[in-house]
C-alpha cells in the first residue's frame, strides 16, 4: 500500500527505520548503511564510470557510511577496477520478480541491512525496478543521485514521487518532471557523478604513451560515435531487436556518420599540422573500435596518418590516466569530456541532437563555448576553438577550473539535502 504523500512516506519510513524525527528533519545516524545501485553495463566507460565517481562522492562527503553496491550487471571487467581501488567494497547482485521480490538472499540481507537506498547516475531512471521493490518491501527512504529523466510515465511517477531527493545530472530533467507534476526542493541539479571519479591507472597511460612516443600535454583524444548505438551488435540475439528496427537504426547511422566525423577529421588535420602532436583515436564504447577507422582515420590526408594513434577498449581509470596527460579531449560521446574535465584537461562535446537531453548539463556548467551542437556547427568552428586552447592554453585551463568549481558548489548544495535525509 502506498501512503498518501512524500511527507508522511518520509516519516513512516524514518520511524520504521529507528530514526529519531527532530520537526521536518531526520537526525542521521553516524554511520547509516547505504544501499546504492550503479553499474548498468560494461561496453561503455562511461557507464563504468558513474560507479567508481558515486563511491568517491559518498566517501568524501559521508566518510562513516558503510557502502553496498548492488551492481545492476554483472562483469568481471568492472567488477575487478572496482575491487582494485575498493578492496572492503561489498558487491551484490540480484534481480526482482515483476511484483517486486528480490530474487537473491544476498538482496534480501542488504534490504534488511541497509538505512537508505540510492539510485546512481545514469541517463534514466535504470534500476526503476529495484527501487519499486526497496518501498515495498522496506518503506525505508530512498534517493536518485543525478540521472536523466526524460521521459516520465505514470508508472514512473508513483515510483519515484516518494524519493527523498530527485538530483538530476542537468536541469533540463528538472523541467520534465515539473511538467509531470513533480517539484519541491527536494528536486535539484546534481552532476552527473563521474565528475567526482578520482581513480586513475597510471602504470597503463604511462606505458600507453611511452610506447606511442606522445609528448605530456602535446597529444589531443578523439572519440567517435554513430547517431543511435548498434546494440544489436553489442548484446546477444540482436538485443531482441526487430529487422525494422535495425533497418531503421542503420539507415539513421549511414546517413549521419560521415558528415558527422568529417567535421572532427577537419579539426584533427588543422591540429596535426599546426602542431605536430599526435592524435590518439580512442573508444568510449566497445563498437567504436569497428568504426574508429573508417570514419576518424582512412579518409584523411597521407601527411597527416603517421601522427595518429588507436587506443583499444579500457576502463574509466586507464582513460582518467591518459586524458589527464593529453591537451584536450574531442568526442561525440558524453562522458569522456566528464572524466577529462574532472583531470583538468579541457573537453570539447561534439553534440547530436539523438544523445538525450543529457548534453544540458555542459551549458548548465559554464562550457557552452566548447559545446557544439553538431548540426549547427561547421567544421571551422570546432578547429578554430580547438587552435584557441593551443594558442591560450593557459586560459583553457582555467576555463576547466572554473567548471570544476561549478560542479563541487552543486555538489555542495544537494549534499545538504542529503545530509538532512540520511
Amino acid at each position: 500500500m502506498y501512503l498518501k504523500n512524500r511527507r508522511d512516506f518520509i516519516k513512516n519510513a524514518a520511524a520504521l527505520a529507528g530514526v529519531i524525527m527532530l520537526g521536518e528533519i531526520a537526525q542521521a545516524k553516524a554511520d547509516p548503511t547505504i544501499l546504492f545501485v550503479s553499474g548498468w553495463q560494461d561496453v561503455n566507460i562511461g557507464d563504468i564510470a558513474h560507479t567508481p565517481g558515486l563511491i568517491a562522492l559518498l566517501k568524501k562527503r559521508l566518510p562513516k557510511a558503510k557502502l553496498i553496491l548492488w551492481k545492476k550487471s554483472k562483469s568481471d571487467f568492472a567488477e575487478g577496477m572496482l575491487k582494485k581501488h575498493y578492496p572492503d567494497l561489498q558487491i551484490i547482485h540480484g534481480q526482482v520478480s515483476k511484483d517486486g521480490e528480490p530474487q537473491s538472499d544476498e538482496v534480501k540481507k542488504a534490504f534488511l541491512a541497509a538505512d537508505f537506498f540510492l539510485h546512481g547516475s545514469g541517463p534514466s531512471v535504470v534500476a526503476a525496478d529495484y527501487l519499486d521493490s526497496w518501498q515495498k518491501q522496506t518503506q525505508k527512504p530512498f534517493g536518485i543521485f543525478g540521472v536523466t529523466i526524460q521521459d516520465i510515465t505514470p508508472d514512473l511517477k508513483r515510483i519515484i514521487q516518494n524519493a527523498s531527493f530527485i538530483f538530476t545530472r542537468e536541469t533540463a530533467s528538472i523541467g520534465k518532471l515539473k511538467e509531470a507534476g513533480l517539484e519541491g526542493k527536494h528536486i535539484a541539479f546534481a552532476p552527473d557523478a563521474t565528475f567526482a571519479m578520482d581513480i586513475h591507472d597510471d602504470a597503463a597511460a604511462a606505458k600507453f604513451i611511452q610506447d606511442n612516443k606522445l609528448a605530456d600535454r602535446k597529444f589531443i583524444c578523439v572519440i567517435p560515435r554513430l547517431r543511435r548505438t548498434p546494440y544489436y551488435k553489442i548484446r546477444p540475439n540482436n538485443a531482441g531487436w526487430s529487422p525494422e528496427r535495425i533497418r531503421e537504426v542503420d539507415e539513421l547511422n549511414d546517413k549521419w556518420k560521415e558528415p558527422d566525423h568529417a567535421k572532427l577529421r577537419e579539426a584533427m588535420v588543422a591540429w596535426v599540422r599546426k602542431t605536430k602532436g599526435k592524435v590518439v583515436v580512442c573508444p568510449e564504447m566497445t563498437y567504436q573500435l569497428d568504426v574508429m577507422d573508417e570514419l576518424l582515420i582512412n579518409p584523411l590526408p597521407e601527411d597527416v596518418k603517421p601522427y595518429i594513434v588507436k587506443h583499444g577498449y579500457w576502463l574509466p581509470d586507464d582513460a582518467a590516466s591518459l586524458y589527464k596527460r593529453a591537451q584536450a579531449v574531442l568526442s561525440f560521446e558524453c562522458h569522456s569530456p566528464i572524466i577529462a574535465a574532472t583531470n583538468g584537461t579541457p573537453c570539447f562535446y561534439l553534440r547530436q541532437p539523438e544523445d538525450t537531453i543529457k548534453g544540458q548539463m555542459y551549458y548548465d556548467l559554464g562550457l557552452s563555448d566548447w559545446t557544439f551542437e553538431i548540426e549547427q556547427t561547421n567544421a571551422k568552428q570546432i578547429t578554430d576553438r580547438l587552435l584557441e586552447v593551443n594558442a591560450d592554453y593557459n586560459t583553457a585551463l582555467k576555463k576547466v577550473r572554473t567548471a570544476m568549481s561549478n560542479v563541487r558548489e552543486r555538489y555542495n548544495a544537494v549534499f545538504t539535502i542529503v545530509g538532512e535525509t540520511i
